[in-house]
Formats: structure tokens, C-alpha cells, sequence
């Protein structure tokens, strides 16, 4: 906005910034910001703290994502639950490690984004079973690191991955994605462009399954390593009914995990036409927002 003034505060835990933790810095910020007004520059360090975002036009900047980490150890059973909550649209995130250490026996939420118009650069998401919360809004991330067994990337977002690196950690059974969409009027769904899928052995995840029944998810000009199953996709615990109206579909795939002749057959090799619509931050309309 012309004329408005940025607000930068910093947080440092020893002390030598504006303070010493995330929320509270968040909590002195504004209630009702204009674009990019308030900055919160993170130094280097593990800051064990639950975060939650609940004002406008925030942007969170660490040092580096290897070494400025937000984490946590809790079971996703209530909404409070994720590591970091972003409820409040026009959030940045760039060079921050998002973690829930809760373990394999459960669901635990590293970040759940359901804020409109989110963007994450360079950052990382670590938990097992439903890392990140894609929950509602529009999201954008660029050049990002995701990891976890099951269901790792889920809700019912729309959001584009550009040039991001999703690893799985199952021994057998995982799925990448879990995307909801009850209906087909919703515009919702998860695109993955220039992406690279890898896991820890062969034929262990597939690529997604619906959460919700028009279920929508792309991969496109991405490299899918052996880890991905020749199937590609699941009905969700042998739901034929979900065979008819989730949205699977892949364009120019490379690697061992992307070949299409084993595909189940309600997926789609799309046509450059077909992927078209998927592909460029148009997607999540960003070429409004993304700034």
C-alpha cells in the first residue's frame, strides 16, 4: 500500500532482539495490517513454542531453514493442535523449519494453513502422518521441503508446489496426498510442478487418495523416484464409489515412479491442453497476490 510503513521486529532467544519468542511478536504486531507491513526477522535456534497467526499480513523470515526451527510434540486432536496455525490471509513464511516430533503413532499437524493467499519459500515441514494442513484459502510454495509417511500434504486448499521436494518415510502403505473436496462446485485442489517425489525404498507410497470424494490432485514436469507404486492412486480402504469423481491426473513425468501403464485406470495422462489450467500460478490466481 503507498504510503504505509513496515514494521520489523525481531525475535531472538538470547535476548538481543524485540523478543525472546514467535508469538510474542506476532501478538505486538498490528491487528489490522496493510501489505507487507510487519516483518518478523527469527535468528537462528529451535524455538519449542505452539504459533499462531491470527492478524493480516505477516511475513515470518529465518536465518535458514536448517537452523531456525519452529517445533512441537502433539497429536492432532483439536484445531489448536498443528505446531503453527496461519488463520489470517496475505502470510509469508521464508527459510523456516515447521516440525511436530509427536512420532508414528498418529496424526500431528507441523502447519496448518487456512488463511487466503499463504506463500512459503525455502521453507520445511517434518511430522509423520498429516504434516501440513493445506486447509482452506489459496497457497502458494516455492522451492519447499515436505516429509512425512501418510497423508502428508492434505485439506482442501487450493494450492500450487513449484520445484518442491516431497519425501516419504513409509515402509510400505503411505500416500503423499490426501486432498478433501466434498463437491464438484468446490475450486479446490493441489497442483505439484517441477517437484521431486523420493521416499525410503521401492513401491512404498502412492501418489494420493481422496480424503474427500472430488478429490483433486496434478503432477506435472515432476520426477517420481521408485518409491511411488506402479498404481499411482487408492479409492481410499476400497471405496469404489471414490473411483468415479476424484481428479488424478499427470503430465510429463519422469523416473522410474512415473510411468502411466500401471496407473489405475481412473486416472488421467493429461494432454498439455488438459494440463494446462494446472501448471502456472494462475492457478491459485496469483498473479493478483504473490508478491
Amino acid at each position: 500500500m503507498p504510503g504505509s510503513r513496515q514494521l520489523v521486529l525481531t525475535v531472538d532467544q538470547s535476548g538481543r532482539g524485540d523478543h525472546r519468542r514467535i508469538q510474542d511478536a506476532i501478538d505486538a504486531a498490528p491487528a489490522n495490517g496493510s501489505a507487507g507491513s510487519v516483518v518478523i526477522r527469527i535468528k537462528a535456534g529451535v524455538y519449542r513454542e505452539k504459533v499462531v497467526v491470527d492478524k493480516p499480513c505477516i511475513t515470518l523470515v529465518g536465518t535458514s531453514a536448517s537452523s531456525t526451527v519452529i517445533t512441537w510434540n502433539e497429536s492432532w486432536v483439536a484445531a489448536e493442535s498443528p505446531t503453527v496455525s496461519v488463520l489470517a490471509p496475505d502470510f509469508i513464511a521464508k527459510r523456516l523449519t515447521f516440525q511436530n516430533t509427536f512420532g508414528t503413532s498418529g496424526p500431528a499437524v507441523a502447519m496448518r494453513v487456512a488463511g487466503d493467499r499463504a506463500a512459503f519459500y525455502g521453507c520445511t515441514f517434518l511430522s509423520f502422518q498429516d504434516t501440513l494442513l493445506d486447509d482452506m484459502g489459496r497457497h502458494y510454495y516455492r522451492g519447499c521441503y515436505i516429509q512425512g509417511g501418510t497423508d502428508f500434504v492434505f485439506g482442501n486448499a487450493k494450492a500450487l508446489f513449484d520445484k518442491c521436494h516431497l519425501h516419504s518415510t513409509s515402509l510400505g502403505g503411505g500416500a503423499f496426498t490426501a486432498h478433501m473436496r466434498s463437491c464438484e462446485s468446490e475450486d479446490t485442489g493441489f497442483c505439484f510442478v517441477g517437484c521431486k517425489l523420493t521416499g525410503l525404498g521401492v513401491g512404498t507410497s502412492i501418489l494420493g487418495r481422496p480424503r474427500g470424494p472430488y478429490s483433486r490432485v496434478v503432477f506435472a514436469l515432476s520426477y517420481m523416484s521408485s518409491t511411488v507404486r506402479p498404481e499411482g492412486w487408492d479409492d481410499w480402504i476400497s471405496d469404489p464409489a471414490k473411483q468415479r469423481t476424484p481428479f488424478y491426473g499427470q503430465y510429463q513425468c519422469y523416473g522410474e515412479g512415473s510411468k502411466t501403464d500401471g496407473r489405475v485406470a481412473w486416472s488421467h495422462d493429461l494432454s498439455q491442453a488438459e494440463a494446462a489450467p494446472f501448471i502456472t500460478k494462475v492457478w491459485v490466481g496469483g498473479q493478483d497476490w504473490l508478491r
